[in-house]
Order: structure tokens, then sequence, then C-alpha cells
């Protein structure tokens, strides 16, 4: 803590305070923020699209590769607690600009990095960057607005993810063009400029006195950490027997149970502890890490609730269906991206049209519009998946899927924070963006099994059937499709001799897109009705805000 004297708490507004009319600066500021969210979600995605560059630029194998990949997402979500706190304890502009700059200064290491093992490097210390941004984020537009203002902002805040996630293989796409180090060398001028206008438009938010329970903060990190290493990695290791070596430091686990299996036991004992430690230290009286009495708040329970299974629905899809865009559609990495900018239109424009319904829809309201959408557009795409989709009828599916993302994306944290009070605003963004990482972690990892595994089978069945190939030859030739992500179908169809396989293999990606469009509208629906649990009270986060900060001080970030 600074030696900053802390102020008692005040009923009268502060510099940070809420403002049911929200100055210009005060839009503008969220612009700021909504930007630094845009970083870190293009950085998740981005990757994927100028990965094939970089291990040819700098001579990597598919183990860096992979760790290039997964490293930025197991930080983010391994310390999205701690951050959550710190936000509290000093205040969430000061956090926010921190993770910015460590952003900034590590995708300079990124874009310079002569070796994979500094680019590794560079991924891991991103994700603190992004860990610090995206819960600080919550917290500065929680503080900022309320009333219908509030919904609004969450309406930009929660559509720029949407957009950011479609956006981002498009930007890597155009600049693999040129390198692949522009990738991450443009986060370094746009990083300055958020800087700028948070200092200019934001005011310093206030903080609370406390201290970070350093227990808690290891159970947490390791925790989550393993989690999201399990769920990303069970594919790839296998779920209970290692079916792929996983290499570490020079370190090799080779057979025996998965690492993935002891990961998510490591991560389930080390969870059970950190619950066990955080509830004992709220009976005591002392400061836990994480209050488990914000649980009690109906809305933010269940609201956390509907968020991972929001995550579940949402990411699945967007990491499977660029690969069937550029190997079953025969997509450039550049036309794919442009493909996927219908999704971002349409969550942009759902911002819009949030803008629209705040007087008149509950933020509870725009969730639910917004699942019933996102199901719709992806049942849409199931329905007209073919090995020749027309573009545009590709693009009408995906802008009815990105209006549903613009929706409830924005309006599920607005729901998850309403009752929180503003004391543990902090606390309360970091567990819901917890809840968001580990759904889109899941949802990955079940929907690239899904896809993966029908893939595979589908075109083993369809070679051995109408091709007629013998067992083993159409076990193998299945085998080096779905070992390389489909990017095998290309080469097949330059053969003339090989060619048939590549159609069969079209096929088979294209049902394996339709079996995860339908899953994946099935699980938006599991989340719409897990809204049905969801009972906002409209005056508990007025009265939690009023009372914020009773038994505690209060002051500003610096």
């Amino acid at each position: 803590m600074s030696g900053e004297p802390l102020l008692s708490p005040s009923p009268s507004p502060s510099p940070t305070s809420p403002s049911p009319t929200p100055s210009a600066r005060h839009w503008l500021g969220l612009i700021a923020v909504s930007l630094g969210v845009a970083l870190i979600v293009v950085d998740i995605t981005i990757v994927n699209v100028i990965l094939a560059p970089i291990i040819e630029d700098l001579s990597i194998d598919s183990v860096e590769a992979q760790w290039i990949q997964e490293s930025y997402a197991i930080v983010f979500a391994a310390l999205v607690l701690l951050t959550g706190r710190l936000s509290d304890l000093h205040g969430a502009r000061k956090i926010f600009l921190i993770g910015l700059a460590v952003f900034g200064v590590t995708s300079l290491l990124a874009a310079a990095a002569p070796s994979g093992g500094l680019l590794i490097l560079a991924r891991f210390l991103q994700g603190v960057g992004g860990a610090m941004i995206l819960p600080a984020s919550l917290a500065l537009v929680n503080a900022t607005f309320t009333g219908k203002a509030r919904n609004q902002a969450f309406a930009i805040w929660g559509s720029t993810i949407g957009a950011a996630a479609a956006v981002g293989p498009l930007l890597g796409g155009r600049l693999a063009d040129i390198h692949w180090r522009w990738a991450f060398g443009i986060n370094i001028p746009l990083v300055a400029l958020i800087v700028v206008g948070t200092l200019m438009f934001l005011p310093a938010s206030p903080r609370v006195r406390g201290r970070v329970d350093a227990a808690g903060a290891v159970l947490s990190a390791i925790g989550l950490g393993l989690l999201a290493f399990g769920l990303i990695e069970g594919r790839d290791h296998g779920w209970l027997a290692t079916t792929a070596p996983l290499d570490i430091g020079g370190l090799s686990w080779r057979s025996g149970p998965s690492p993935v299996l002891v990961a998510l036991i490591l991560s389930a004992l080390a969870l059970y502890a950190f619950w066990r430690r955080q509830t004992s230290l709220g009976r005591r009286g002392e400061e836990p890490l994480m209050d488990v009495r914000l649980f009690s708040i109906s809305s933010f329970r269940n609201g956390n609730l509907v968020t991972l299974f929001v995550g579940l629905g949402e990411f699945g899809i967007i990491a499977v269906l660029p690969l069937w865009l550029q190997f079953a559609l025969d997509y450039s990495a550049l036309q794919a991206g442009l493909a996927l900018l219908a999704l971002a239109v349409g969550s942009f424009c759902a911002s819009g049209g949030s803008f629209a319904l705040a007087a008149t829809a509950s933020p509870l309201t725009q969730v639910r519009l917004g699942l019933l959408l996102e199901a719709a557009g992806l049942a849409m795409l199931g329905l007209i998946a073919a090995a020749d989709s027309a573009w545009w009828l590709i693009a009408l599916a995906l802008f009815v899927y990105g209006v549903g993302v613009g929706f409830a994306t924005a309006q599920v944290t607005n729901i998850v924070l309403a009752d929180v009070p503003a004391h543990s605003a902090g606390q309360g963004s970091g567990i819901q963006s917890a809840a968001r990482e580990l759904g889109s972690a899941l949802g990955i990892a079940v929907l690239t099994t899904l896809f993966f595994s029908t893939l595979a089978a589908s075109l083993a069945d369809r070679l051995g059937g109408s091709a007629g190939l013998p067992e083993q030859d159409a076990e193998q030739l299945s085998r080096t499709v779905t070992e390389s992500a489909g990017s095998a179908i290309p080469h097949l169809a330059e053969d003339p001799g090989t060619a048939p396989v590549a159609d069969a293999a079209r096929e088979a990606m294209t049902s394996a897109l339709e079996l995860s469009s339908y899953i994946c509208a099935g699980l938006l629906l599991l989340a719409l009705a897990a809204t049905l649990f969801v009972r906002p009270r409209p005056d508990a986060g007025a009265e939690a805000r009023a009372g914020a900060g009773a038994g505690a001080g209060a002051g500003h970030d610096g």
C-alpha cells in the first residue's frame, strides 16, 4: 500500500461515484477501457492464424508452437482472482494501467523474440498483463456508470469482446501477409494510446484498506492454472492415459497416467483448499482473497453460472470455425477473417440496439434475447453447412450469432456485478473473469475434442465405405488429416490420386462443424435456462454502493 492517507467513507459523492448522467469524458474513458479489453481478446485468437509463419521463421518444433498458443491463456486464467483483489486494494485504474504497461512491454519482447523460447516467455508475461486488464476493466465500468447508462456501457464493453474475438483472425491474416512480428508490434502504439485515454478521461479509482492473502493467492493460481492447463491440453495428451508425450523444460512425460489427469486432480485439491481457507478467513473476520459471502448474492451466484455456460457455448465454435472455412471451403486466412467479420458487425449492431432497449428492457431480458439469437445463428450455421456453402449464407448466420453475442456477453456481466458492493467490485470482477475464462477453456476443450473425433470417425467411414480403401489405409489417412487439423486437405487435393480423399475430408469436416454448431446452440439454450434462476434486486446495487466501505477505509489510486 502507498503512504497516502485513507479517507473515511462519506455519503457525499466522490469523483468516482457513478453518475446517472455520465459526461462525454466518461464515455471517452469507456472507449479506452474497451480498447484495452479488445487488445487482450485479439491476442488470444490472432496467434492461431500467424502460427505457421512463426514456425517457419524461428524454426521451432510442435511442442514450442503449442506453448506459444496456450501459455497466454493458462497464465491469464491463473491470475484473475488475484488481480481482482488487487483492483480493490490499489484502485482499478492503477491496476488497469499497470496491466497495459506489462502488456505493451511484453508485446515488444514478443515482436523482437529471436527464438521460440523467448517468444514463449513473452506470451507467459502477456498473460500476466491480460489478467490485470480484464477484471480491472470490469470494475472501472461498474464504478463509473449506473442505471440505464450502465446497461449501455456494458453493451459497448461486451460488444467489444465479441467483435475482437472475430476480428483477431482477420487481423492476424492481414498482418501475417506483412510479417508475423507485426501481430505483436501493433499492440505497442495502441497501448500508448489507451494509456493516454485512461489518464485523461478516467478519474482515480477508490481503493479499500486491506492486504492480499498470500497463501490464498498461491492456491488459486495453482488451482486455476492447472485447471486451465488440463482443459486445454486434454485432447492432445489424453484425459486418462498419456496418448502423446508432454515436454516441458527438458523434462518429458511419456507414459502412465495422463499429465492432464494429474493436473485436474491437483487442481481440484488446490481449489478445495482455497475455498476452505477463504471460508475460514471470512468467518474469523480476516481478509480473504475471495469473499465467499459474495456467493450468497443470488444474482452474482447464478449470473456466474450463466457466464460459465455462455463461455462454453460461445468460444468453442470460434476455435473450429476458421479451420472449416480455410480447409473445407478453401478460403485464405484473410477470406476466413472477412467471413468472421460478419460476427463482429453483428456484435456492434447489438451495441446500438442495446442503447435503444436500455429504457424498456432490463439487462436480464437482453441476455435472454442474446442467447436466443446466438442459438438461432448457430442452428442456422449447422443447417446451411456444406462443402460448398455460399459465403453470404455463412455471413448471415454469423451476423445473427454476432448480434446475440453483443447482447448476451455484455449484459451478463451487468447482471453478475449489479448487486456486488462497491468495495468488493474488484473481487467480483475477478470471479466473473475466472468464470468466463474457464467456461471458454472448457468450451474449447469439449468442442475441439468433439470436432476432431467426429472428423476422424466420419472420414474413416467415408474412405472405407464409398472409396473402398482398406481399413488400415483409411485410418491412416484419417489420422493424417485430423492430426494436421485439416491443413493436409489442400495438399491432398493437389494430387489427382488423392483428390477423392480431399473431397471426403471436406465432407467429413463439414459434418463435424454441423454437429459442433448444434451442440453449441444447445449449450447456449442451457445458459438461457440458467437465467431463470437469476433474480437481481433493482434496488440492491444502489443500497450496496451506498453502504460501500462500511467497516473499511476508502481512498483513491494514484
